[in-house]
């Protein structure tokens, strides 16, 4: 009799869940390649420093305005069409791109939609999880890989298209970027099945008056409140020390190639505690390590205040990366504390509002670093947000502490059965 699979082998023994992990793959690599293609597509256009690196900025600031104003999208309509159109558009936006005809304002511009569908896209996917793999420790799993690949492309990603743009110019890349997004939304087409709104459709209200309805549902109830800034809180503190590794570098003076390094060791540290918690821990163990890791994982940071050398620089940075498995036990209470009509808008939030803060904490630690020593920004940075974590744990002990995790009904177990074999 064949072994039962585990840990991560169970989430990706279920065949509709392998479908929507390609397709994320591929139209995370479709943005890599978009993001360095525009870059040097609209620096060699215009010789503009400023415009070349907003496009990097257009890639986050409009998250917030598709994540407010658009969430209503995620639960009134069909979470497949959805998947399938944002896509769809996406693969669109890039072609117009890649044309010769399109001028800078317009690659601007078309970077900006893409950015504001994409909180509709992912919001939408984590929602549809629940359905593909049940709101238990699969739906946990699930959510953990996708996150691995996100951070694996940070490692590889740019280095591949960078590769890439020495063989094809820039509108040439655009032009794969069409592929990857168009192969995605027929993965996503043909290898998940059709639902309906999880909302029930129309509601009677304005798209954007439901969406801001869900918004203030998300932030009114004191539980999902704090868990949504549990999430949020981290992140904006960690990108301290990754958005100032160029002069933090110059600071100890370890040259270019320490900068590179210095970028890698918190993906490192995030892909190894994932996977670790992911693969060896049981669903009540990365409950109970929530609080306490999500308390500790900017510690690390504080560490800077030494202006240490390269290697335990690394080292801090990938401890402080390795604390970010507290986001597992975390999804398993964000999907527990939010009602299931609801879970479209607030995943939509959720995701919008963590690219939203990372480039909020990106813009603030570069303003603090005109002041102050890059290595006094980066421990100021974890000690506050430390200090920040600490409150939020209090308050998520206040309104429900140590969740246990659900146990899954007879209909979720046999549902996940049926999935994983082809049923």
């Amino acid at each position: 009799m064949p072994e039962e699979p585990t840990g991560y082998t169970r989430v990706l023994a279920v065949r509709e869940f392998r479908a929507v992990f390609v397709a994320h793959a591929l139209s995370l690599l479709g943005v890599v390649v978009s993001e360095i293609a525009l870059t040097v597509l609209v620096y060699g256009l215009t010789g503009s420093p400023l415009l070349s690196a907003l496009t990097f900025a257009l890639g986050m600031l409009p998250y917030l305005v598709g994540g407010t104003l658009l969430s209503g999208i995620a639960d009134r309509c069909p979470p497949r069409r959805v998947l399938v159109l944002c896509d769809v558009l996406c693969a669109g936006c890039a072609l117009l791109m890649a044309l010769p005809a399109t001028p800078v304002y317009g690659l601007l511009a078309l970077r900006c939609a893409i950015a504001l569908v994409s909180p509709v896209f992912n919001g939408t996917r984590m929602a549809t999880l629940t359905d593909i793999l049940g709101d238990g420790d699969l739906f946990v799993l699930g959510r953990s890989l996708l996150r691995i690949v996100s951070q694996s492309s940070l490692l590889v990603g740019f280095g591949l298209g960078g590769v890439l743009l020495t063989v094809v110019p820039p509108r040439g890349a655009l032009v794969i970027t069409v592929g990857t997004f168009a192969a995605s939304a027929l993965l996503l087409r043909f290898g998940t099945e059709r639902r309906p709104a999880r909302g029930g459709g129309d509601t009677g209200q304005a798209l954007m008056r439901h969406s801001l309805s869900g918004v203030r549902q998300v932030f009114g109830n004191r539980r999902v409140r704090a868990l949504t800034l549990l999430f949020w809180v981290p992140p904006m503190f960690m990108v301290a020390p990754e958005v100032l590794s160029a002069p933090y570098a110059d600071q100890i003076g370890i040259g270019v190639a320490g900068v590179g390094l210095l970028m890698c060791a918190l993906p490192v540290g995030t892909i190894a505690g994932e996977l670790y918690a992911g693969s060896a821990l049981s669903a009540a163990t990365r409950s109970r390590i929530v609080l306490p890791l999500a308390a500790l994982t900017l510690v690390p940071l504080v560490g800077y205040a030494l202006a240490p050398g390269l290697v335990p620089a690394l080292a801090l940075l990938a401890l402080a990366g390795a604390g970010s498995a507290y986001t597992l036990g975390l999804d398993r209470w964000f999907v527990d504390a939010v009602p299931e009509e609801l879970r479209g808008r607030a995943m939509t939030v959720l995701t919008a509002g963590q690219m939203t803060v990372q480039g909020i904490g990106m813009s603030l630690a570069g303003l603090a670093a005109e002041f102050l020593a890059v290595s006094t920004v980066v421990a100021g940075a974890g000690l506050l947000g430390a200090l920040c974590c600490l409150l939020l744990v209090v308050e998520v002990r206040r309104t429900g502490g140590h969740a246990a995790p659900r146990e899954r009904t007879p209909e979720l177990r046999d549902r996940a059965d049926q999935h994983m074999t082809g049923g």
